[in-house]
């Protein structure tokens, strides 16, 4: 395929990239969304196996298959509850082979540049290698924490600002080193590979830190990271579909991060610095007080009796996978003249979106679904909400405690309505590791078990 050819494939490429992220904006578009991202990807794929570049086809064919299989097996075997983990593994991946580029670009002998563009070209490939060595790191680690094999408790070392300025300082000053050694034809590998420790290591610190209520943020930005990595890797290719593919993955994700930031209430250099983990000077205050069990008929009860409901999902649903089961209450409920709503944190699940997906998934329409904002003033007008597997988006403590964890962060004020059901398996914390004063209130009546067992009694009851 002739250079023009390939450069127009591209171009086709990145269009049809931009037509995907503008599709996955909202929600009725979202799947179209996808279809133009696979696209995109499948010319980009073609247009460079294709391409002058490529002289071994056996090892390309071999890695596609091996790729190829393994991301089928993925998309077949994975569960919904575990797609963060699946984005968080997926985020290592472009990370390291950001770092084996750069290494294979730094060991490359053929390479002709000289002066001036022989420096930009070696700076290309420490900041690649720097990016996609955090970018590794720090995604197993979220792995690790997304699938409960680490705590989701922060680990807050004695002095680690000032440890992580170190770790830049010297990356700093390595990155000089560098430069230098490449200049007068000393070992530059050196340098490059002490860099690459000191950010694998600090991609491990960084995440470590930051306590599991801020993990849809750490979902959000890998992503940026990984997009990053990518457009690193696509200056050291010198491939332009890389670069523009990973500049809009790479600011979509710093944008998504900034926005759940913001609607959290955080400062976004405070979550990577600690979020939530950081000591807020003060003890929590204990929960006092008895809860107030109520059954399966009870509930239906209260339900046929409500005008307005209120469901707030959480990341018990997806466990569960109540999400089919909940929406036929929701149907039976609306054939009977209910007004049945789904009130949506923003970060709802492990990741981003992780609720939308689940409800989009039980076919929910989405005119029902309605972000936090869109109800938080409404709740005196709720007769019935129900709290599906959620703690911490649902806890009063954000807003009436200085001295929790998640202090500021705003949350769904359920417990202004008149009824608030909350199904759980027990009365443990949420993933933040926090206790929540919503249980022992009045108006709240706890329905314990598995949220769909417990919601598929509900629903044989709302029908008998």
């Amino acid at each position: 395929m002739s250079h023009s050819l390939v450069t127009m494939s591209y171009i086709v490429a990145a269009i049809l990239f931009i037509f995907s992220l503008s599709g996955l904006s909202n929600q009725e578009t979202a799947r179209r969304g996808n279809y133009y991202g696979m696209l995109g990807m499948a010319i980009a794929i073609i247009a460079t196996a294709l391409s002058a570049s490529v002289s071994s086809y056996a090892i390309l064919i071999i890695a596609l298959l091996i790729g190829g299989a393994i991301g089928a097996k993925a998309a077949l075997k994975v569960e919904m509850t575990q797609m963060p983990e699946l984005v968080a593994i997926m985020h290592s991946l472009v990370g390291m082979a950001a770092v084996l580029v750069g290494y294979a670009n730094f060991m490359d002998s053929s390479s002709d540049l000289i002066g001036v563009e022989k420096n930009i070209h070696e700076i290309e490939i420490y900041i690649g290698v720097l990016i996609g060595a955090v970018t590794f790191s720090g995604s197993v680690i979220a792995f690790g924490k997304l699938s409960e094999k680490i705590s989701g408790k922060p680990l807050l070392l004695p002095g680690r600002h000032w440890f992580n300025l170190s770790l830049l300082i010297a990356t700093l000053v390595l990155g000089y080193l560098f430069l230098q050694q490449t200049e007068t034809g000393g070992n530059a590998l050196i340098p490059l590979a002490i860099m690459t420790a000191i950010a694998l290591i600090f991609g491990v610190h960084m995440v470590m830190a930051i306590g599991g209520a801020d993990m849809p943020v750490v979902i959000s930005m890998l992503n940026s990271y990984s997009g990053w990595a990518a457009a690193a890797t696509g200056f050291m290719l010198s491939n332009d579909l890389l670069i523009v593919t990973g500049a809009l993955v790479g600011s979509s994700g710093a944008i998504l991060s900034y926005i759940m930031c913001r609607a959290m209430n955080r400062n976004f250099i405070s979550v990577i610095a600690g979020g939530f983990g950081t000591a807020s000077g003060g003890i929590a205050a204990a929960i006092e007080g008895d809860v107030q069990p109520i059954d399966a008929d009870e509930t239906a009860q209260l339900l046929l009796e409500a005008k307005n409901i209120m469901i707030i999902p959480g990341y018990g649903m997806a466990v569960a996978q109540a999400q089919h089961t909940v929406y036929e209450i929701t149907k039976l409920l609306r054939d009977k003249g209910k007004k049945v709503g789904f009130g949506i944190h923003p970060v709802a699940g492990r990741m981003p979106g992780h609720m939308n997906v689940l409800l989009a998934e039980a076919k929910v329409p989405y005119d029902i679904v309605y972000e936090m904002d869109e109800i938080n003033e409404d709740w005196a007008h709720v007769d019935v909400s129900i709290v599906i597997g959620a703690n911490d988006i649902v806890n009063p403590s954000a807003l009436d405690d200085p001295n929790s964890p998640i202090a500021g962060m705003p949350v769904l004020e359920c417990w202004k309505g008149e009824t608030t059901i909350v199904l759980k398996r027990s009365m443990a914390s949420g993933y933040a590791g926090v206790g929540n004063p919503l249980f022992v209130l009045e108006n709240t009546r706890m329905l314990f078990g598995d949220a769909n067992a417990t919601m598929q009694a509900v629903l044989k009851a709302l029908k008998d």
